[in-house]
């Protein structure tokens, strides 16, 4: 029975990593089209500064869709999640999330809430990667 889980896992991610390769590549064309129509627009070859957002914000989900890509990939070759990737993934995405958003329209206890997050995250990588780093050290000791 154990068997026909593990297939049904590998299979279910190996879809997974298929769908998120065909949604990162069309959100790449839709950054590659957003750009040439903000490009072409009057008065030409000038993206104003609510448009950079939102190719920004278009940017870091490609960027999360790859390291999701990647997760899945070490999902299949490894048979284990990886906190340290799934912690980048969650400090990426909260980056977009502060580089789309409009700091003049947002209440004060949302940004501190924010703040936190970010803190426990790096904080958690932090730690995280500080302890693969010493299983390292001490597997090749």
């Amino acid at each position: 029975m154990q068997k026909f889980l593990d297939k049904i896992r590998k299979y279910i991610a190996v879809a997974l990593l298929g769908l998120m390769a065909i949604v990162v590549v069309t959100a790449t064309l839709e950054v590659a089209y957003e750009i040439a129509i903000n490009m072409f627009e009057p008065p030409g070859f000038f993206i104003g500064v609510q448009d950079l957002f939102g190719l920004f914000g278009l940017f870091m989900m490609v960027l999360i869709g790859l390291e999701l890509m990647t997760s899945i990939q070490m999902y299949l070759d490894q048979n284990s999640i990886h906190a340290e990737l799934m912690l980048l993934v969650a400090i990426t995405a909260i980056t977009r999330k502060i580089v789309v958003l409009d700091a003049t329209h947002i209440d004060p206890m949302i940004m501190f809430g924010i703040g936190a997050i970010i803190i426990a995250l790096t904080v958690g990588y932090y730690l995280v990667h500080r302890s693969s780093a010493e299983k390292r050290k001490t597997s090749t000791d």
